[in-house]
């Protein structure tokens, strides 16, 4: 592994965090290649191979429909997410595509202030290395817990 692509794994996993916790979901497709996967799911859905997700998506028109329905048409109560990460772990590189494993905690935040653990995982990811940097081809959200709040809106 290059320190090279472990910084920039890096760097882009604090840049897509900061994203979506400060409400710029409008700029959060394009941390995305195209075409892309963006599957959130369960361990124990992961662990069975079940295909799956509780959200998916597999373009860059898919993720910025998602946004644009959180904006305009969706209805659900105001919150915010703080996203705590572990180092990246780089699981392979392979012709300008690197694997990876990144320990997640995420927190919300609602309107009234409550502030609770929402869900701890690990992001799968694949990106691929193009001269702008690491692009995501894939993303599946691995959540430990298998009781998903019915408040998932956001991207995790």
């Amino acid at each position: 592994m290059t320190q090279d692509i472990f910084h920039l794994i890096l760097r882009v996993q604090a840049d897509y965090v900061r994203c979506i916790d400060d409400d710029r979901l409008e700029s959060w497709p394009y941390y995305f290649d195209d075409p892309c996967t963006y599957k959130i799911t369960t361990a124990a859905n992961y662990r069975e191979g079940l295909e799956a997700g509780i959200v998916f998506a597999n373009s860059h028109g898919m993720l910025s429909d998602r946004v644009s329905s959180l904006r305009e048409a969706n209805i659900y109560e105001h919150h915010t997410y703080r996203h705590i990460l572990g180092a990246p772990s780089i699981l392979e590189e392979i012709d300008g595509a690197v694997r990876s494993e990144t320990p997640f905690l995420v927190v919300r935040i609602m309107r009234d202030g409550q502030t609770d653990i929402f869900a701890t995982g690990r992001y799968l990811d694949l990106y691929r290395v193009r001269e702008g940097g690491p692009k995501l081809a894939e993303r599946i959200v691995v959540c430990d817990s298998s009781r998903i709040n019915t408040l998932l809106a956001l991207p995790i």
